[in-house]
């Protein structure tokens, strides 16, 4: 569905780096990069997050919906930044859109949809002919439309992001998306599986229970 580029800026050995600045900070030697390593996963385990925050990971998020893009945002701890797609110059005559599974699955519905989404594209391009602003024009366009952005956090923020995101009850297509970034980022390099694996993970796997109103029953409910 969608596509997650990793940005050459996205650092390549966390682990490594972590240990680095605690080592700066502890008086010892950085110049070994094992000795670094083993430091960074003391510090990973020891749950110190401060040190997480020197991991930058750049992203380019292409193919989801403005909507999701919408929630991405709302995660903004650690001084995230992001730049997304113009809807002023980028011409969206014959836009992509998602189609959520609930709609898919049903033949009937799934023309409905596609009906919609076809008379909005009509109608932007009709108003265009007319002299209407590409930027006033582009307020028709749904949240199903797809987008791109160019995302730069850390590391502290995608673990704190993991433990809603990864919950079973998020919406459905951001839990596709942050499975997405945590694939591709596995596959950038041995050290960031091995984060991916240990610290990313829902709440309740973390919390041994379920805090949530409405659980999936995957934990038992807080008491």
């Amino acid at each position: 569905m969608g596509k997650i580029t990793i940005l050459p800026e996205t650092t390549k050995n966390p682990i490594t780096l972590i240990g680095s600045r605690a080592g700066y900070c502890w008086g010892a030697d950085v110049s070994d990069d094992a000795k670094n390593y083993k430091r960074g996963l003391d510090c990973i385990t020891s749950d110190h997050g401060r040190t997480l925050e020197y991991v930058n990971v750049e992203l380019v998020l292409e193919g989801y919906s403005a909507r999701v893009i919408r929630e991405w945002y709302t995660h903004i701890g650690g001084a995230p930044t992001r730049l997304q797609a113009s809807t002023r110059y980028i011409d969206y005559g014959d836009f992509e859109y998602v189609t959520p599974p609930s709609v898919a699955k049903d033949p009937k519905a799934e023309e409905i949809y596609k009906k919609a989404m076809s008379a909005i594209s009509e109608a932007g391009k009709a108003l265009e002919e007319l002299g209407v602003p590409r930027e006033d024009s582009a307020m028709l366009l749904p949240l199903g439309m797809t987008t791109k952005i160019v995302d730069r956090r850390n590391l502290r923020n995608l673990v704190d992001m993991s433990r809603q995101r990864m919950c079973t009850r998020a919406y459905w297509e951001y839990r596709q998306l942050f499975g997405d970034i945590c694939k591709a980022l596995s596959e950038y390099s041995e050290e960031w599986a091995e984060i991916i694996a240990d610290r990313m993970k829902p709440k309740c796997e973390v919390l041994g229970y379920c805090p949530e109103k409405r659980s999936c029953g995957r934990k038992p409910k807080a008491q």
